[in-house]
């Protein structure tokens, strides 16, 4: 059996103006950082023997705070990157509304067939997802471990564990350094169980904003 407490990131400052950032590489807001900090404070469990993060500065820094706490060393994974958004990195929806109006429907309704123009889809971020963590499973047989990420990507994940069409990947709501806990049986080839999903009781009880 392997724990993993998946993390999405601390806030950033294309989160604040609603652009979809993608692989782009931005940084924490100073509340991001605060939410990060919050997060290692009141981490939902006591003890994780390894933490790995997406190769991405927003979620390298958020999982760096959450290291420091435990005393490991983040491990970064390019394959916990980000969806890659194509021509839509750096856009809004209405933006991308104006000018892709007939993709802006499969966006939010029929994810599981939605092409973006010159992007991944996200049957292929869930598959290169899963495969990762099926190979950090059987690294971390009998352990706890950390995997801070972004929101749609964890939005596959949770898809997964779940056994949800990734036509409803939208359904699954994923605030700023969210904690979801997954429990995976057998190297992560069994059925695996959700102990908990979009948790934020840490910046509840820190105070820090949403």
């Amino acid at each position: 059996m392997t724990k993993i407490i998946y993390i999405r990131h601390g806030q950033t400052e294309w989160n604040v103006q609603g652009r979809y950032q993608g692989q782009t590489d931005v940084a924490l807001t100073d509340l991001g950082r605060a939410q990060a900090q919050a997060l290692a404070t009141y981490f939902p469990v006591g003890r994780i023997d390894a933490i790995y993060s997406s190769d991405l500065s927003r979620a390298i820094e958020t999982a760096e705070a959450v290291a420091k706490r435990f005393h490991l060393t983040v491990q970064p994974r390019k394959d916990l990157r980000e969806l890659h958004f194509g021509d839509w990195e750096g856009c809004s929806i209405p933006a991308i509304a104006e000018k892709w109006p007939h993709l802006v429907n499969d966006l939010f309704h029929h994810a599981d067939r939605c092409a973006i123009p010159h992007g991944e889809t996200f049957r292929a971020v869930q598959q290169r997802a899963t495969a990762c963590i099926a190979e950090l499973c059987k690294k971390h047989e009998d352990q706890t471990i950390a995997v801070v990420a972004h929101g749609a990507i964890l939005r596959t994940l949770l898809c997964a564990a779940l056994h949800i069409d990734l036509q409803y990947v939208w359904t699954i709501r994923q605030f700023n350094t969210a904690v979801s806990i997954v429990r995976y049986e057998r190297d992560g080839e069994g059925w695996p169980t959700v102990e908990l999903v979009n948790s934020t009781a840490h910046l509840d009880r820190a105070g820090v904003e949403k």
